[in-house]
């Protein structure tokens, strides 16, 4: 339940900034009427999304994939959905390659993600064409949510728990409350040191979901030895002896992490102070 409450609570404050970015930029400079097609792009993305976690956790039935794929392709996607522990370990690996490579990016660009978002919005919503200024904001905000939301989709369906979504839905609430929180009060959020935390903990998360998956590897028989290595590491799996533990270190080191922030930002906040010179020794 901790682990989707944390994914969504990110996953969805993120969201919920590009799409205040979005609307903020579209309304300034003075073009709210390509707001519906951002209203529509959010409403296709989350669409796609669900239907994408849909696919992939109850799979779809053979003579569909057939009729789409032909007999041939059609047949091995239908044996990879039907093959439990091979799929979940492919989407793990899937997970890990993109919220991976996504945080690092987050870390690398984050303070200049809204000026580049600006711009790009600048581009596509300046054509001289409406047609055209609607197409290129609906794809723009379409490709920026559905990002976030199948992201969400693949870690959240790696997660074993039975209350993933109630702790999900608490995390959507929480991140509409933090957004709500930004939109009112931005200057008391450090919403830097936010995406920060959180990003550690989907680097930590990260590292859970490449045992499991290669767990699942072996009990598909995939790997040298797999009976051997799936019984090492059974162990280390979400429900396993030490694999159970994981979340709650995963928010230690999270909390750690937060306070060491906190005492540096305060370091530098009192070094910076200056320092009052008494009236009588001047």
């Amino acid at each position: 339940m901790l682990n989707s409450f944390i994914i969504v609570l990110r996953e969805g404050f993120e969201s919920f900034l590009l799409v205040a970015v979005i609307l903020s930029y579209l309304r300034k400079s003075g073009q709210k009427w390509l707001c519906s097609a951002v209203y529509a792009a959010i409403a296709l993305a989350l669409s796609a999304s669900f239907g994408l976690a849909y696919v992939l956790q109850h799979g779809v039935d053979e003579t569909v994939l057939t009729r789409m794929f032909g007999s041939t392709l059609g047949g091995y996607v239908s044996q990879f959905l039907a093959n439990e522990s091979l799929r979940e370990g492919v989407l793990g690996v899937v997970a890990i390659v993109m919220v991976g490579t996504l945080v690092i990016h987050m870390w690398r660009t984050g303070p200049k993600i809204q000026k580049r978002m600006r711009q790009r919005l600048a581009a596509v919503s300046s054509k001289t064409s409406r047609i055209a200024a609607l197409a290129g904001v609906f794809l723009f905000t379409f490709l920026m949510i559905t990002r976030e939301g199948m992201e969400t989709a693949l870690m959240l369906l790696q997660i074993r728990d039975s209350q993933l979504i109630s702790g999900a839905l608490l995390g959507l609430v929480a991140a509409g409350a933090f957004a709500w929180g930004w939109a009112h009060f931005a200057h008391l959020i450090n919403v830097s040191r936010f995406f920060q935390v959180t990003g550690v903990f989907l680097l930590l998360f990260m590292v859970q979901v490449g045992i499991y998956s290669f767990h699942e590897f072996a009990e598909a028989g995939l790997l040298p030895n797999s009976d051997m290595l799936h019984a090492a590491t059974e162990k280390l799996s979400p429900d396993g002896l030490y694999g159970k533990w994981f979340s709650l270190l995963m928010i230690s080191v999270c909390g750690v992490w937060l306070l060491g922030g906190w005492l540096i930002d305060r370091f530098r906040n009192d070094n910076n102070t200056p320092v009052a010179i008494p009236e009588a020794s001047r």
